[in-house]
């Protein structure tokens, strides 16, 4: 297995610059996702380091190896990269195991051993019994899981999967989740996982790498990116995030402080950089919660939307304050569009605004 490291790359597409000066450590053994919207990057970002594109600028390494510097490039088959891509890629005539196998094959690996490695990968993907059996009679799901399986019998140094997910339905996709945890588990492989799925990218990764614009806007673990977001741009992107103008009133020793928000007082926490004065405060549904219109806490709103999700209600709130403000919170109450409540701030991370 290997590390990857990247300093500087920079890619242009005539006018459009698609990675802009990026920089990132990935540890050996690490499973690192990298998320963001699309037309961020972060696909290209894989082409640039499995080596189907070249930088125009910057330096990439695997390990102690540089890959790619300038102009200069070793080639994708030498880079010992394994990629996942949405189309499984296979081909209908062959069976599993010659699908699995047939790289090794090209590769002029001897028969023996390319049988073991055959067997091994189809046991790290749980189709063991499913060898002979050829691509149109098996699931979606099956069918990535030959193509994992495919790239694990490479014996790769690192694995590159590129929105591997984004054919199947939510049922297999969570089924595929747990295949994916299970094989790194196992194998330990260094994988770099390209999504703009956050459910995906925080159910698997123990760090996620958010892009925009090209450019890499933080990095961190699911929870820290999640409850204290870089920017406005990450808090509203991740966690169906609210950012809202707010005063910040009151710093205290613990990492806390007050705010002012839609003409009511709250406690908060603070992000290193925020200073006394105006912030933006970004709220998860779970900031929030509802309370009796006559509290004086409560900021007054209408229900602008309530949608089902099963054992709770997901509503959409419109504070009477700032109509053009949408705020989320979870409730089990049955409560109608258009109704009137009292909401309260429990918490939230106020930014430098």
């Amino acid at each position: 297995m290997a590390g990857v490291t990247l300093r500087g790359v920079t890619k242009r597409f005539a006018e459009t610059v698609a990675v802009d000066h990026v920089d990132l450590d990935v540890e050996d053994g690490e499973f690192v996702a990298v998320l963001g919207p699309s037309g961020c990057g972060k696909t290209t970002l894989l082409r640039l380091i499995a080596g189907f594109d070249s930088p125009d600028a910057g330096e990439i390494a695997l390990g102690a190896r540089i890959v790619a510097s300038g102009r200069d490039a070793v080639p994708p088959e030498d880079r010992r990269v394994g990629v996942v891509f949405q189309s499984y890629a296979l081909w209908p005539h062959m069976d599993v195991a010659r699908n699995v196998g047939y790289a090794l094959e090209v590769a002029r690996v001897a028969p023996a051993q390319r049988q073991l490695r055959i067997a091994n990968a189809l046991t790290l993907v749980g189709l063991d019994d499913y060898a002979h059996r050829h691509p149109n009679e098996l699931s979606g799901g099956q069918r990535q899981r030959v193509a994992l399986a495919r790239c694990l019998a490479m014996s790769p140094e690192l694995l590159l999967l590129d929105e591997p997910l984004a054919n199947l339905d939510a049922h297999l996709r969570a089924a595929m989740i747990e295949e994916f945890r299970a094989a790194h588990a196992r194998t330990g492989i260094t994988t770099i996982y390209i999504t703009h799925d956050q459910a995906e990218a925080m159910a698997l990764a123990t760090r996620v790498v958010v892009m925009a614009a090209g450019r890499i806007v933080q990095s961190a673990p699911p929870a820290i990116l999640y409850r204290e977001p870089a920017n406005a741009m990450v808090g509203r992107f991740i966690g169906r995030g609210a950012i809202l103008p707010a005063r910040l009133l009151r710093i205290d020793s613990r990492g806390g402080g007050k705010i002012e928000a839609l003409g009511r007082h709250a406690r908060v926490r603070v992000a290193g950089g925020a200073s006394i004065g105006a912030v933006e405060l970004c709220l998860r549904p779970e900031d929030l919660s509802l309370t009796t219109r006559d509290d004086p806490r409560a900021i007054a709103a209408r229900i602008h939307r309530r949608l089902y999700r099963g054992g709770f209600h997901e509503l959409e709130i419109s504070p009477l304050a700032d109509t053009a403000l949408r705020l989320r919170l979870d409730t089990r109450d049955d409560i109608a569009e258009g109704a009137q409540v009292g909401v309260r701030i429990l918490d939230g991370w106020a930014l430098p605004a």
